[in-house]
């Protein structure tokens, strides 16, 4: 694998994470994808079945990554679902 297909998956990383984080994908729904639909992989920066994607250190973890990108609407929501989980 070379850098740009590294980059391109930290980036598909972050933003299936955010899309696990928010709850457009559920665990349900990515089992069933991986096993019915043919997804091969999922790929995210947290174990799911350990962690719900909600712990400070992984929320900021995205807010940086997607304040980099200057996709502030995606860190405006992160930042409201930790003020949540607080």
């Amino acid at each position: 694998m070379d850098f740009l297909e590294d980059i391109e998956q930290f980036n598909t990383a972050m933003d299936n994470a955010y899309d696990f984080v928010t709850g457009k994908v559920t665990l349900d729904t990515l089992i069933t994808d991986l096993s019915v639909s043919g997804v091969k992989n999922y790929i995210l920066p947290f174990d799911p079945e350990k962690e719900t994607g909600r712990e400070p250190g992984t929320l900021d973890f995205l807010i940086e990554h997607f304040e980099g990108l200057e996709e502030y609407e995606k860190c405006g929501v992160l930042l409201r679902i930790k003020k949540k989980s607080a």
